[in-house]
């Protein structure tokens, strides 16, 4: 798959740059190189001569179009960081050493390397990943403790005093992305706003607005093996889309392509529930149908900007479409 046009193409000496302007020039680099797995933000981890290892993360260039939810998504993170770490320091994520916006470099993080393997490695490599699930499932616990003034996304981007409202919002500014990037949907949008204003009733019983992460695929998970060999959870990176809402959309992207309320024995799931029970009743799986149905359309009105094809990646055109259309079906039904 090609580069996606948001990650800038930086090389050692460009990464020097960043790390003088964020840690002065006493700041000397042993060692770099990307890091993968993502598509918005260029990646890079770094080994300096004192012997910490940090990593950078810097945004996409100046001139290159975003969707709606992604304007301010470099700020975003770091607003992220510093918010757990002051409200859920109980949750792993990385230390923000340094955010910097210069005409020249753009936006970029500097943050502390966390150690670990991630849970997507883990899984593939036939681990017992049980445990770590669990692990995952009571950090979700613990962040979405976190409360805040509003629903949906911070900044300029789509809220609402409601969770109705800033979903609504929400599912109106992704469509009307597809639209500026003709995205061909399984139906027309006013089709899928037809059928989110039929069900979004259910979004009201929502009366408080949680940080959730609403990243939380498998490879933003990060583990090291315990004394007994069992992965332990070290972080949860990657925060930039987080947003404040119901903690039930936080249980759609650690499930990616399944039914977290198909799946009451999963580990995440069980361990999620013990330390913040809810019913798994009819109002909660429509919500949790909603939650996917957001999911898959951001991933499938993403694929232009981040440069994905039919023919450069098939398979992932194809699934968002078999799951996009399921999700509709089931809302229609």
């Amino acid at each position: 798959m090609s580069v996606s046009p948001t990650q800038r193409v930086l090389d050692p000496d460009q990464v020097r740059r960043y790390l003088t302007a964020s840690l002065g020039p006493g700041a000397e680099v042993a060692a770099c190189g990307p890091l993968t797995g993502g598509g918005f933000a260029a990646v890079w981890w770094v080994r300096l001569t004192d012997g910490r290892e940090v990593v950078l993360k810097v945004g996409p260039p100046p001139h290159v179009p975003l969707l709606r939810y992604e304007r301010d998504m470099i700020g975003a993170e770091a607003h992220y960081l510093r918010l757990v770490a002051d409200r859920a320091p109980g949750v792993p994520t990385p230390a923000l050493l340094h955010h910097g916006a210069d005409p020249g470099l753009g936006d970029w993080l500097l943050m502390a390397r966390l150690p670990g393997r991630t849970l997507w490695d883990l899984t593939q490599a036939g681990a017992d990943v049980g445990p770590l699930r669990a692990e995952f499932g009571r950090a979700l616990a613990a962040l979405h403790t976190v409360t805040g003034e509003r629903y949906g996304y911070d900044g300029d981007r789509a809220s609402g005093a409601t969770w109705r409202g800033a979903y609504t919002a929400m599912v109106d500014d992704m469509l009307a992305d597809a639209a500026d990037w003709s995205v061909p949907l399984p139906v027309p949008a006013s089709r899928i706003r037809e059928l989110v204003a039929r069900h979004a009733a259910v979004l009201d019983a929502v009366r408080r607005p949680a940080l959730l992460h609403f990243d939380g695929w498998a490879g933003n998970v990060l583990a090291v093996d315990g004394p007994d060999g069992t992965p332990r959870l070290t972080g949860l990176v990657d925060g930039e889309r987080y947003l404040w809402g119901d903690p039930l959309m936080d249980l759609v992207s650690p499930l990616l392509f399944r039914r977290a309320e198909d799946e009451p024995d999963d580990p995440l799931v069980r361990a999620y529930r013990a330390a913040a029970p809810f019913p798994l009743d009819a109002g909660a799986r429509r919500r949790l149908g909603l939650y996917r149905l957001y999911l898959y359309l951001l991933m499938t009105v993403e694929m232009p900007s981040r440069n994905i094809t039919a023919d450069n990646d098939p398979g992932r055109v194809a699934l968002l479409a078999e799951l996009l259309d399921a999700e509709l079906a089931d809302l229609a039904g």
